[in-house]
C-alpha cells in the first residue's frame, strides 16, 4: 500500500468513527429529551407515528417518482409505460432488463442482502426475530435497487419495497430515540401501514396489512400509532400525487342477481387455486436459480432480466407494475390496449385473441414474476398479485358474459373481484384485501362478492399449502411463526414446575371388584397400576375402561386383575421435560393425564401431570409475561433512581451488573431459581450512550457495565443487592 493510499484509509476510518459517535451523541441527547418530557408514552408515541408517517410517506412519493424517471429513461415516449414498452424495439427490451439486473446485483451482494426480494418477509422476521431492528441502510439501498428492477422492467411491485422502506425509517426512528423493543415493533408496524396507504391511497387497508401480516395480533394495544402513521402518509401522497387512487376504477361495479353469488364462488375457487400456483412458481424458481444456475451470485440477476426480456418480445405486459394494464382490463377496453395484438399472435387465434391472452397473461405473469425474484431481483409480489387476479377475473367474466349477460355482471367487476381474490389467496390476508379492493373503489355493492371470493380464495389456498406466500420464505429460513409465541411459552415451563405428586395407584394383582370400588368411590378418572414386588409402573386405567366392563363385574370379579387391564403403552414423561413435550405425548396417548417418572430409572412413578394444570400454567405464564412487558417498556423510558413498589411486598429497582454475573448468560446464572427475582430490562452505559435490551433473551451475556432493571419481594432484592 503506498502513503497516499494508506492516509486516505486512515483518513476514513477517522471520519466514519466521528459520524458513528456523532450519531450515538445525538441519539442519547434524544433520548434523554424524551426520557424528560414529564408527559405520557401514549403521547410520545403517537409522536413518533406522526414522523414515521411522514417520513414513509415521502419514502413511497419518492420512489414512485424514481420509478417514472428511470422508466422514462430507459423507455421513452409520448404514451403509457406500456405502449412505449410495446413500440420500443426488440433489442431495447431484451437488454434493458438485463442491464438493471447487472447493476443491482452487486449492490444487493455487497451492500444489503436483505434488500433482495420482495422485503415483507424480512420485516417479518426483523419482528419476529429482532425485536424490530432493521439496519437504517436498508432503506436507502432497498429504494436504489427496487427502482432499478421495476424501472427497467423486472417484472415486480412497488408496494413490497415501499413496505420494507416505511418499516426501516419506523426502525431507525426508534432505535434513534432508544425506545423499548415492544415500541419498536409498533413503530415498524407504522412504517408498513404507511408505506401500503401512501401506495394506494388507503389509509385503512394499510393499517389492517400492518396489523394482519408484519404484526400478525389483532390484540395490538399501540392500534392508534398504526391508524396515524397510515393517515399522515395518505395526507403526503395526497399533496404530491394527488386524490387518486393507484388504480383506476371506472363505472359501476354491483351484484346483477342473486344467482351471480354461485359465479363468484366458482372465482374464488379458482383464484385460490392460482394464487397456490403463484406461491409454488415463485419458490420453485427461487429454488431452481439457487441450486441450478452456477454462476456468480452477482451475474443472476443479470440473466434473470435477460429472461423476462424475451418473454417481452412476445408478452410485453408483464415488464414493470403493470398497472396499466390492469386500469385496462378494470375498465374493459379492446385488448388492443395491451400491445397484444402482434400479427403472428392476432393470426394464430383469430377473432379469440382477447379472452386467450388475458388468460395466457395469468400463467406468463406468475412465471415473469417468478424469474425476477428467483434470479434475485427486488421487488414486491402485491401487484402482481394484483395483475394476476384481474386478468384471472377479466377472463372469467367474459366467459360468464358470454353465457348469461342478463344475470352476470360486466368483465371489469369480475376482474376487480379477481384481484381482491388472488391477494387473499397469496397473503392469507382477507381482510386487507377486501378493504383494499373496497378503499380502491368506494362501492358498496361489491362487498359481498367480494368477501365470497375472498374468503373462499384463502381456504382453497391454504388447502395446498399451510403457508402464505410470505411466511414460507421464512419456514424455509427455519422460522415457523404458527402459535410461535404459544409453543415458546410451553417450553419455558417445566413438568417439575407443575407436576402433582399425590395420585392414586393399585398393585397389579388388584382384582376387577376392588378396582371398581376404588375408582368409583373416590370419583377419580384414572388409576396408576404399579408391579407389586418393586414398586415399578406398569401402565393406567381409565374410568372409560371399568365403565365399559362394570355390568360384567361379577363374572370378571375373579379373573381380570389390574395388571390385565392397565394401558402399558401410555408415554410418561420426566421432570426435566417441558410442557411442549408433556403436550404431543398427551395427544398421542389420548389421556389428559400423563404419569411422571423418575429421572434415575425412568421406572419409578412420582407423581401425574394433567392437562388442566398446564393450560393454568399457560395463560398464567402469558399474563405474566404481558405484565413484565409493559413494566419494561415503562422502565425502558426512564432511569429508576428508587425502589418502585408496585404490589404488596414487591419492588422494583436498578442495580449495576454484579461482577460474579459478567460474561455468563442470563441461563447459566438461573437468577429467578436462585435468587428470587426477574430480570425485566438490561441497560448498559458507556461513553458512547446508553443501550437498552427490555425483555433480555435467556441466552443474553451479562456485561461489564450493565445495570439491571430487577422486580421481586423486597427481602429477595435487598440480598441481591449485596451480591458481588
Amino acid at each position: 500500500m503506498t502513503e497516499p493510499e494508506h492516509r486516505n484509509g486512515f483518513g476514513e476510518r477517522i471520519f466514519n468513527e466521528y459520524l458513528r459517535r456523532g450519531y450515538t451523541r445525538a441519539s442519547l441527547k434524544a433520548s434523554t429529551f424524551i426520557d424528560n418530557i414529564r408527559t405520557t408514552e401514549n403521547l410520545i408515541m403517537l409522536v413518533l407515528a406522526i414522523i414515521v408517517g411522514l417520513l414513509a410517506g415521502f419514502g413511497a412519493v419518492g420512489i414512485r417518482a424514481m420509478i417514472r424517471e428511470i422508466s422514462g429513461f430507459f423507455y421513452p415516449g409520448s404514451g403509457t409505460l406500456l405502449d412505449n414498452i410495446a413500440a420500443a424495439a426488440w433489442y431495447y427490451k431484451l437488454l434493458i432488463p438485463a442491464l438493471g439486473g447487472l447493476i443491482i446485483g452487486p449492490i444487493i451482494y455487497y451492500l444489503a442482502p436483505e434488500a433482495k426480494g420482495t422485503g415483507v418477509p424480512e420485516v417479518m422476521q426483523s419482528v419476529l426475530m429482532k425485536s424490530g431492528h432493521i439496519r437504517p441502510r436498508v432503506a436507502f439501498i432497498k429504494a436504489i435497487v427496487s427502482t432499478i428492477t421495476i424501472g427497467t422492467g423486472g417484472s415486480v411491485g412497488r408496494e413490497g419495497p415501499i413496505v420494507q422502506i416505511g418499516s426501516s425509517l419506523g426502525s431507525t426512528v426508534g432505535q434513534f430515540f432508544q425506545i423499548s423493543s415492544k415500541r419498536l415493533k409498533t413503530l415498524v408496524g407504522c412504517g408498513a401501514a404507511a408505506g401500503i396507504a401512501a401506495a394506494f391511497n388507503a389509509p385503512v387497508a394499510g393499517a389492517l396489512f400492518a396489523v394482519e401480516i408484519i404484526l400478525m395480533d389483532y390484540a395490538i394495544a399501540q392500534f392508534s400509532p398504526i391508524v396515524i402513521s397510515s393517515v399522515m402518509a395518505t395526507v403526503v401522497s395526497h399533496a404530491f400525487e394527488g386524490d387518486f387512487p393507484a388504480i383506476e376504477v371506472a363505472g359501476q361495479h354491483a351484484l346483477r342477481s342473486p344467482y351471480e353469488v354461485g359465479f363468484y364462488m366458482l372465482l374464488g375457487v379458482l383464484a385460490g387455486v392460482v394464487s397456490y400456483l403463484f406461491i409454488k412458481g415463485v419458490y420453485s424458481a427461487q429454488d431452481f436459480w439457487e441450486k441450478k444456475i452456477r454462476v456468480n451470485a452477482i451475474m443472476k440477476a443479470a440473466l434473470g432480466g435477460a429472461a423476462i426480456g424475451v418473454i417481452a418480445l412476445f408478452f410485453p405486459q408483464i415488464m414493470g407494475v403493470g398497472y396499466d394494464s390492469i386500469n385496462l382490463a378494470l375498465n374493459f377496453e379492446s385488448m388492443t390496449y395491451m400491445g397484444i395484438g402482434s400479427d403472428f399472435v392476432n393470426g394464430l387465434l383469430g377473432d379469440q385473441v382477447f379472452w386467450v391472452m388475458v388468460l395466457m397473461l395469468v400463467f406468463v405473469k406468475i412465471w415473469a414474476t417468478s424469474i425476477t425474484l428467483g434470479s434475485g431481483g427486488s421487488g414486491g409480489i402485491f401487484a402482481p398479485s394484483l395483475f394476476i387476479g384481474a386478468m384471472l377475473g377479466g377472463f372469467f367474466g367474459h366467459f360468464t358474459h358470454l353465457l348469461l349477460p342478463d344475470i352476470s355482471a360486466s368483465v371489469g367487476t369480475y376482474a376487480l373481484i379477481g384481484m381482491g381474490g388472488l391477494v387473499a389467496g397469496t397473503t392469507r390476508a382477507p381482510i386487507t384485501a377486501i378493504l383494499t379492493i373496497f378503499e380502491l373503489t368506494k362501492e358498496v355493492s361489491i362487498i359481498l362478492p367480494l368477501m365470497i371470493v375472498c374468503i373462499i380464495s384463502t381456504i382453497i389456498s391454504s388447502k395446498f399449502t399451510t403457508e402464505s406466500i410470505y411466511t414460507l420464505k421464512l419456514l424455509l429460513r427455519n422460522i415457523n411463526i404458527k402459535s410461535r409465541n404459544e409453543v415458546n411459552v410451553m417450553k419455558t415451563i417445566l413438568v417439575k414446575d407443575i407436576f402433582r405428586r399425590e395420585y392414586s395407584s393399585v398393585p397389579s394383582d388388584c382384582d376387577f371388584q376392588k378396582l371398581v370400588t376404588t375408582i368409583v368411590s373416590e370419583g377419580l378418572p384414572y388409576l396408576s397400576v404399579h408391579s407389586q414386588s418393586d414398586d415399578a409402573f406398569i401402565g393406567m386405567i381409565s374410568i372409560d375402561v371399568i365403565k365399559e366392563m362394570i355390568f360384567e363385574r361379577d363374572s370378571l370379579r375373579l379373573i381380570a386383575v389390574a395388571s390385565d387391564l392397565a394401558d402399558k403403552s401410555i408415554k410418561h414423561v420426566h421432570l426435566d421435560d417441558n410442557c411442549s413435550e408433556a403436550l404431543k405425548k398427551m395427544r398421542r396417548s389420548g389421556f389428559e393425564w400423563l404419569p411422571v417418572l423418575d429421572n434415575e430409572t425412568h421406572r419409578r412413578q412420582i407423581g401425574i401431570i394433567r392437562l388442566q394444570d398446564i393450560v393454568d400454567a399457560h395463560e398464567d405464564e402469558v399474563e405474566k409475561i404481558d405484565i413484565t412487558s409493559d413494566l419494561a417498556a415503562k422502565i425502558s423510558m426512564q432511569n429508576i433512581q428508587h425502589d418502585i413498589r408496585f404490589l404488596e411486598g414487591y419492588v422494583i429497582t436498578e442495580v449495576p451488573a454484579p461482577n460474579s454475573f459478567v460474561g455468563r448468560t442470563i441461563k447459566e446464572l438461573e437468577v429467578r431459581g436462585k435468587y428470587g427475582v426477574d430480570i425485566l430490562s438490561v441497560k448498559n452505559e458507556s461513553r458512547y450512550g446508553r443501550n437498552i435490551e427490555a425483555i433480555p433473551q435467556a441466552d443474553y451475556t451479562i456485561h461489564e457495565n450493565d445495570y439491571l432493571i430487577i422486580a421481586g419481594r423486597a427481602e429477595k432484592i435487598n440480598l441481591f443487592k449485596n451480591l458481588d
